[in-house]
């Protein structure tokens, strides 16, 4: 069993896709700031303030242009994480 003393323990990453989820975006991440090790949101092309309210929450916003492929934006934002677990969720849960 890991010890967190020893600087072993379990790390989570929450990782999010979002485009304009200005309404919503604040509100989910702050429902998991307190759980989370660190947060990973991915950006497939926001016109709104997403990116203004994601950056001073986020632990790290990278932008993955859109290519009609979920997968893609789902594994880009995957790479991104360092956490051994991942919370995936979208913008509003």
């Amino acid at each position: 069993m890991s010890n967190p003393s020893n600087g072993d323990h379990k790390r989570l990453s929450v990782a999010m896709i979002l485009r304009d989820a200005e309404d919503v975006v604040a509100e989910s991440l702050a429902s998991v700031a307190a759980i989370a090790d660190e947060i990973v949101v991915a950006d497939t092309g926001s016109r709104d303030n997403t990116l203004a309210i994601v950056k001073p929450i986020a632990t790290r916003l990278i932008e993955v242009p859109w290519q009609e492929d979920f997968s893609a934006a789902r594994n880009a934002c995957l790479q991104a994480t360092t956490g051994q677990w991942v919370l995936w969720l979208d913008a509003g849960e």
